[in-house]
């Protein structure tokens, strides 16, 4: 009978788990807030270099950001450690700086 007991795994502390929903939570916010706002200046800018006018470009860019924002948001709760979650939203938001600042550039190296 005490071999179930170390057969099943141990649950977080409710202390941990709070730190782990905040964690979430920042990068559900702040993370998904900084990955919307490189997805939009760098899709405004590849949309204007693709002939949309700068109004359009950058509507455009604004409207796939939102639902960007959203993803990372559920992103946040989906998956499965808040270490991927971090990971999950900082990388592409960092590829998309690098973006924005080389078409900010001109689009050369």
């Amino acid at each position: 009978m005490s071999s179930e007991s170390t057969s099943m795994p141990q649950a977080p502390s409710l202390g941990r788990y709070r730190v782990q929903v905040a964690s979430r939570s920042v990068a559900a916010i702040g993370g998904g807030y900084v990955l919307a706002a490189m997805s939009a200046a760098a899709g405004a800018l590849g949309f204007q270099l693709m002939g949309l006018s700068r109004p359009d470009a950058t509507l455009a860019a604004t409207m796939l950001s939102f639902v960007l924002y959203a993803i990372a948001a559920m992103w946040a709760f989906g998956c499965a450690s808040a270490g991927r979650a971090w990971s999950g939203i900082g990388l592409p938001a960092v590829v998309l700086g690098v973006l924005t600042w080389w078409l900010m550039r001109g689009g050369q190296a």
